[in-house]
């Protein structure tokens, strides 16, 4: 152990003030069937040269968004990222900053992210928004919580027509509802809406909304890449005395309403289509907005604009409603770490992009979504499985098992989209895909199939 700078008798020192005579008596409260017995089965050491060789031979198994065309979507999609998203966040000031709790050493770090809340904020038509969160499916499942303490009612309710990992984020957050002795120990509650067509069911909805009802979730576009019908859902919600809080497609929203003008309480999404690769899954942005008379029930932190007693510009970290700043009874989360480097990422893919280039990046998803449906729909035993307006995403029933699709087609070099079900295919389109990818595409499911 030639790297560990402790001595024997430093380790006789501190075995003597735990309390202990060895390390094996300090170990055994774990049973001895859970303890290796021989030494690890470890390749001998290898130089810098032979290392570097053999970790580039194990990252070149990997096929990425590089390498094949894709069609993944399902909350990770394959946007263009500009080149001074990657050059700010890569400056040492931001890409190893930790939490700014000192202000006056972190008045940059402290700005971004104010900027970033900022524009959030726009973006979403809402009053404000937090410092981030770690990804879209724990953002939505603290803003199920905080709709709990604003209305201490105990149930959520959440269609199936959400992302379901965001589902099972909330579940393991809030707990489910069927589960037996939830209800006795007043646990807060999960109950599923119907889905019809795709859809959340309405009639279904108005019959499951009572006074037990603190929050209803709805993702639009949903899951499925459908708009849902956001106006009447935001007339049953709150005629019910409930909070509203929707998972929305941030890029959607250069074409489609914003939360806020719609009539939304809260907004908690994936931000990152802001600016940030798909990286096998994380780190992401949880975004995270809500209106004014909620924002101290928010949780995270929130960066605040000031001014010092030279009359100066600052900026500070405000209501930091957390276990580790007040009495945890009181605290409205446990976020130890914010996602800050992703956060800013976000704020600078905004600023480069600004109101236009949102709108552009949209309008293209948007179009050439359709484009491919349309194509795909001529093909003889292919068809959309839901005929209702969508924006980026949609679903395809397949004549033949949609996995059978996905791994012949990645001998293709395409990423064929996500499996939903035997026979279905959520299929997205982003902005990258051109017209000769999409060609492509639809004559290999034509050749695969013999239509």
């Amino acid at each position: 152990m030639p790297f560990i700078p402790n001595t024997d008798e430093d380790r006789k020192e501190m075995l003597k003030n735990i309390g202990v005579k060895s390390v094996d008596e300090l170990l055994s409260p774990i049973p001895p069937n859970f303890r290796l017995k021989k030494d690890l089965d470890l390749p001998s050491p290898l130089s810098e040269l032979e290392v570097k060789k053999l970790m580039g031979s194990i990252s070149n198994e990997n096929v990425t968004t590089e390498d094949c065309i894709s069609f993944l979507g399902a909350g990770a999609y394959d946007h263009y990222i500009p080149s001074m998203v990657n050059y700010v966040i890569s400056r040492p000031e931001f890409y190893t900053a930790y939490t700014p709790y000192q202000a006056e050493a972190s008045q940059g770090t402290l700005q971004t992210i104010y900027e970033y809340q900022s524009m959030v904020s726009e973006l979403m038509s809402m009053d404000c928004s937090n410092a981030s969160m770690y990804d879209g499916g724990s953002a939505l499942a603290e803003a199920c919580h905080m709709a709990i303490s604003i209305k201490n009612r105990k149930k959520i309710l959440i269609p199936d027509s959400v992302n379901p990992s965001y589902i099972a984020c909330c579940e393991t957050y809030l707990g489910k509802s069927q589960i037996s002795n939830l209800k006795s120990q007043n646990h807060p509650q999960i109950e599923h809406i119907p889905v019809k067509d795709g859809l959340v069911d309405i009639d279904a909805l108005r019959k499951m909304m009572n006074e037990e009802v603190s929050a209803v979730v709805v993702q639009h576009p949903n899951f499925f890449g459908l708009l849902e019908e956001v106006d009447e859902i935001e007339k049953i919600v709150h005629n019910a005395g409930a909070l509203y809080i929707t998972v929305p497609f941030p890029i959607s929203l250069g074409v489609l309403k914003p939360p806020g003008d719609y009539g939304v309480d809260i907004v908690a999404c994936e931000g990152q289509s802001l600016g940030i690769p798909q990286s096998f899954g994380g780190p992401y942005l949880g975004i995270l907005a809500t209106r004014r008379e909620f924002m101290r029930k928010m949780p995270g932190r929130i960066i605040g604009k000031t001014v010092d007693t030279e009359g100066k510009r600052g900026f500070v970290m405000t209501l930091q409603t957390r276990e580790q700043h007040i009495r945890r009874e009181k605290a409205t989360s446990n976020i130890c770490t914010n996602e800050g480097l992703c956060a800013i990422a976000g704020c600078v893919y905004l600023t480069v992009m600004g109101k236009q280039g949102i709108r552009e990046v949209g309008e293209l998803c948007l179009q050439k979504a359709h484009y491919l449906a349309e194509k795909i729909g001529e093909l003889d035993r292919f068809e959309l499985l839901y005929n209702t307006p969508f924006f980026n995403e949609f679903v395809i029933k397949t004549p033949i098992p949609a996995e059978d699709i996905k791994d012949k087609l990645l001998k293709d070099k395409v990423f064929a989209g996500v499996v939903v079900d035997k026979n279905a295919l959520l299929i997205a389109v982003t902005e990258k895909r051109t017209r000769e990818e999409m060609d492509y595409f639809v004559e290999r499911l034509k050749r695969m199939v013999g239509v």
